[in-house]
């Protein structure tokens, strides 16, 4: 690790925490939009049928690995515990919300509210215990992989960090979801299928992006290959 200059300490501050909003951000609104599904033809190769909420949440493994990489474990894994606060934050205010009564004037009614969000909860519950799995486990995975290749081939422990803790994490809220009732057990391989395929494209897709950020950053903070940044507070 290295110290930065004071000058560069405030960037670097507010870089962590606009990285942690966006996880913040990505992981609760994954959370209220998952039960629109819908399909999408991958260039006549594969036909996706995947809930909306899985495109944001690509996203949060993307953070984690840009927090890893830049600030180390430590810090990644704060996000990762602030990311379940936020959770269950949210899991209340749709509670109340839920349960006030909507007015003979209300655009949505009680009957559409608790319809789009009254699986919420199993939702949020399910979604933290595979959170939980899997993004400590991706940010295991991915230092893992930086001590094994000393700093160098940021894109192993990217997408093998990544590829490995989205299976765990597909499976683990499918498996939640059938057992509450929420996803028929029908659709369960095919769901797991779908959305573990999904991931990894997007794990692939967003490697350049990863590469990008890292490589300014590193040059904002005169950081050698696997280097990361000490923030004093």
């Amino acid at each position: 690790m290295t110290t930065i200059t004071d000058s560069h300490q405030k960037t670097a501050y507010k870089l962590y925490f606009i990285l942690g909003a966006l996880f913040i951000a990505a992981l609760v609104v994954s959370n209220l939009i998952f039960q629109k599904f819908f399909r999408w033809d991958f260039l006549g190769i594969y036909t996706f049928e995947i809930s909306v909420g899985i495109l944001p949440y690509p996203i949060t493994f993307l953070i984690t690995d840009l927090i890893s990489e830049l600030y180390g474990k430590q810090k990644a894994n704060q996000v990762v515990t602030a990311g379940i606060f936020a959770s269950l934050f949210s899991l209340l205010i749709i509670y109340i919300a839920n349960s006030a009564t909507a007015t003979d004037w209300s655009p949505v009614n009680n009957h559409t509210f608790e319809t789009v969000f009254g699986a919420t909860a199993i939702a949020v519950l399910a979604s933290m215990l595979a959170y939980l799995f899997a993004q400590y486990i991706d940010v295991h995975v991915f230092h893992f992989w930086k001590r094994v290749t000393k700093g160098k081939h940021l894109w192993i422990r990217n997408n093998f960090s990544t590829f490995f803790s989205q299976f765990i994490d597909t499976a683990t809220i499918l498996l939640l979801l059938c057992s509450a009732g929420v996803i028929e057990w029908s659709r369960f391989w095919k769901l797991l299928e779908n959305g573990f395929l999904f991931k990894i494209l997007i794990a692939a897709l967003d490697t350049p992006v990863l590469y990008l950020i890292v490589f300014f950053a590193r040059k904002k903070f005169n950081l050698s290959k696997g280097e990361e940044v000490i923030l004093e507070y």
